[in-house]
């Protein structure tokens, strides 16, 4: 799987995203060790907590299908901007792969790459905790 097909499965599952409060459609496409793609959208619900992240959805069809090794995440927003996952999502992910490779993307299929635990400086225990 190439950089470039992560992200354009990125773009394809931003479809999905239920979005009427903010208008702001997310997708995410989670490439794990063994070659298994998850993608996610993000969800919104009028309580406004309820929601969850495509990066988070992603990463939870990954994890009850029983695959936690993960090695690179496409997120997509529908701005121009690149699209960085936010810090919840980041937090989530460290927890199983704090050397992640992260494509961030805006909307017309541009990214930039960054590994995860550089886009989380001195995050927060996860599997290193005693």
């Amino acid at each position: 799987m190439t950089e470039h097909e992560l992200v354009q499965m990125a773009l394809a599952a931003r479809e999905q995203a239920y979005a009427p409060y903010s208008n702001f459609r997310v997708g995410a496409a989670l490439l794990c060790s063994d070659g298994n793609v998850y993608t996610g959208c993000n969800i919104e619900n009028a309580s406004y907590p309820c929601g969850i992240c495509a990066e988070r959805t992603a990463a939870a069809k990954a994890i009850s299908e029983g695959h936690t090794a993960f090695e690179a995440l496409a997120v997509v927003g529908s701005s121009q901007k690149i699209c960085t996952p936010c810090g919840l999502c980041r937090q989530f992910l460290f927890e199983f792969a704090p050397g992640l490779k992260v494509l961030c993307a805006a909307a017309d299929g541009s990214y930039k790459v960054y590994c995860l635990s550089d886009l989380l400086k001195g995050a927060f225990g996860g599997k290193s905790m005693p």
